[in-house]
Parts: structure tokens; sequence; C-alpha cells
């Protein structure tokens, strides 16, 4: 099988390793059901601005890489093309992700050679590129139009929402909605501790508030949250925000400083899967202020945690939290709002509401779950090859 995406994977002395979610719990899910994976995606060589994914953890070593390196990439898209079509060729099975520019050469390819693939949605390419940059802008309208003509044609989908793609990128085939979130056990004793905390917090103390987002893309709206603790600092509120990812954090530290926060603001960097949780735990309120997303991991994560939690009204988000603790994307006035009213008791009331939420995406269900589709798409494709 030959999974195909446009993310970056770092190459360190022949070793790789991955810059996001794509690890080696991801891929086992497919090794389950075929005997080799073979991955097709963008290569970049180690630098010091990306040394920070470079550990244990986040090295992939079971799978086999057909990789796009700057020399491919400098040629243009011809040359990737040829390169994705020889790929494809050696393979029998084609899973794709999306949204991505390979995914849509590789399901115009597949459809001409006859062979049967399954498309994973994990986002939404109007609202990430639109959200991006000028450029993204550009770029937006094409993504889209594509985007939803594949999914319309697709006889196996994934979409990692139950509710938002779905309905933004019907499919005329058959779908599940299954979050690639990968959790460890949810245990009682983690709500009980978040109970025990929220009841001794302090008037004394700041409300830690936490995301987990990349730095060096504004569409993750970590910049509305440092403005909004500036003005209600301001008001006499005593708020910290604690920002956890990897990326140039620069401009989110310029900001912090012309907002007279940066004392209030602190940058935690990558942490590994493990320090994940552990911060999670420090924090008081999880907040995901996107201004794009699919079902994001982070909050889910931070729900598992029995954070209490807040965000915006992007992708998948409303389908997690309570309605009534979403915001615009953007909207500072709102986010303001929304933390004046986390007292005590709110909290407390979130902290269960997000504990019991989080068990929707136990590990053992969504792979049970995930395992069915995969089957049936695997036995569609041997039935329809013979």
């Amino acid at each position: 099988m030959i999974f195909i995406h446009d993310h970056k994977f770092i190459n360190k002395n022949g070793k790789i390793y991955t810059s996001g979610s794509l690890n080696n719990k991801v891929f086992q899910r497919y090794l389950y059901w075929f005997d080799d994976v073979t991955v097709f995606a963008n290569e970049y060589f180690a630098t010091r601005e990306n040394t920070e994914v470079i550990n244990d953890y986040n090295e992939v070593t079971n799978v086999e890489f057909e990789l796009v390196n700057k020399k491919n990439r400098e040629q243009g898209i011809l040359t990737t093309s040829n390169k994705l079509k020889t790929a494809i060729d050696k393979n029998s099975f084609v899973i794709v992700r999306m949204p991505s520019l390979y995914g849509i050469l590789a399901v115009s390819y597949a459809k001409k050679t006859k062979k049967k693939y399954l498309i994973e949605l994990v986002g939404c390419p109007w609202d990430s590129l639109w959200n991006h940059s000028l450029k993204g802008k550009v770029v937006a309208p094409f993504m889209w139009f594509f985007t939803k003509k594949i999914l319309r044609d697709a006889s196996y989908v994934v979409y990692v929402t139950n509710v938002f793609l779905q309905k933004r990128y019907p499919t005329k085939g058959i779908s599940i909605g299954c979050s690639d979130v990968i959790l460890p056990s949810i245990e009682g004793d983690i709500l009980l501790n978040r109970i025990t905390k929220i009841k001794h917090m302090k008037n004394t103390t700041p409300v830690i508030i936490g995301t987990i987002a990349a730095m060096n893309v504004q569409y993750k709206g970590q910049d509305s949250v440092i403005k909004a603790i500036s003005q209600l600092n301001k008001e006499g509120y005593n708020f910290e925000y604690h920002l956890a990812g990897g990326g140039d954090n620069r401009y989110l530290k310029d900001l912090a400083k012309k907002y007279e926060v940066d004392d209030k603001v602190v940058f935690m960097g990558t942490l590994s899967h493990k320090s994940i949780f552990e911060y999670l735990d420090t924090i008081d309120i999880y907040i995901q202020p996107s201004k794009t997303e699919g079902l994001p991991r982070a909050l889910v994560e931070a729900m598992s945690r029995a954070c209490p939690s807040l965000g915006s009204k992007a992708g998948g988000i409303p389908e997690l939290i309570n309605e009534e603790l979403t915001f615009s994307p953007g909207s500072v006035d709102e986010i303001c709002g929304l933390l004046k009213k986390m007292d005590k008791r709110l909290m407390l009331d979130e902290a269960n509401r997000s504990f019991e939420k989080a068990k929707e995406f136990n590990y053992k269900l969504l792979d049970q779950k995930r395992n069915k589709f995969y089957k049936l798409f695997s036995e569609g494709v041997c039935i329809n090859n013979d």
C-alpha cells in the first residue's frame, strides 16, 4: 500500500523523523492490513530550525519512503507527478490523506489506472489556505474545487469529523467519521485530580490558559488569546498563557511584548507525546482559538485530562465542546467574555463534561471502527481486482 500526503519529513543522516502526528503508531494501523507500506511525502533535511522535532518519539521506522526532495520540487510539478506515478505503479492499494496537492494528483492517476483508493479527509482546504496568506487566498478556490469533486466521486472516505467535513465535502461513496487522535488510557483519577486542582485555586495565583499548536502559522489564532489576556489583565484579572508547539515563535513573542504581557506568556516549545499530557495537567483552562480546523487532536487530548475547554467555531471544534463556550474565530472581545465567565463552578462542570466527552475517543473503540472500514476497503479492492 502507498500512503500519500504533502507532509514534511525530516531527514537526518538517513533517519526519517516526522514533524507532526504521522508517526509509527499511525502507520501501524495500515500494517495491520497491508504487508508493506510506502509513504510518499516531502523530504526536508535537518537544519537548526527544525531539529526540535528530532527525538526518539518522532523517528519513523516501520515504513518505506518515497520522498520528494528539494531538487525535485525545484524541477516543478511535472517531475513530482512522474515520481508519484512511478511510486503508485509499484503498489496495489492507494490511501490518500487530504487536503494535499499530492493527493489530488494521486487520485487522478489512480482513477486512470483503475486502482482503488481511499481518502482520509483531515481538514478543510478552503479554511486553512484562506487564513494562511495572500498566496493561500489565490490557491484556496482551486483546492476547494478539486477536493470537493474528488470527495464526491470517492468510493471510500474517512472523515475526522462527524458533521463538519461531511457537510462541506460530501461523498457518494461509503464513509465513516473517525478521529485520528491517539489517547492514553482515560482513568478516573485524572478527573479527581482535576477537580481537586480547581477547588484549590486561589485568587492570588494566575489562571493558566494553554494551547497546543504550531507557532509559525497565524491561523492557529494564539494572537487573539494574547490580546485577550492583555485586555483582561489591565481590567484586574490575572491570566497567564502557556503555549506548547514548534515553529518560529518570534511573531507571537513580539506581539506579547507589544501588548505588555511578555511576562505572562510562556513558550514551552515542542513537547514529546508524554510531556504533552504532563503539560495539560499544569494548566487551568485549555483554549483552541483556531481560524481553521478539522477535528483538533490537541483539544481532544486536553479534554482527556479533564481540562475545562474553550474554542472557536472553526471546523469540528463545536462538535467537541459546550456550544456556549465557543467564539467567533479571531474575536478578542468574545474570548474575554468567556474567560470572565470561567468561575470555579463552571470550571468544575466543564471538567466533568470534557472528561466524559473524551471517552468517545477511546483508542480501542476508534481502532475497531477504523479497522472494520479498512477491512471493507481492502476486501473491496481484492474483489474488484479479481
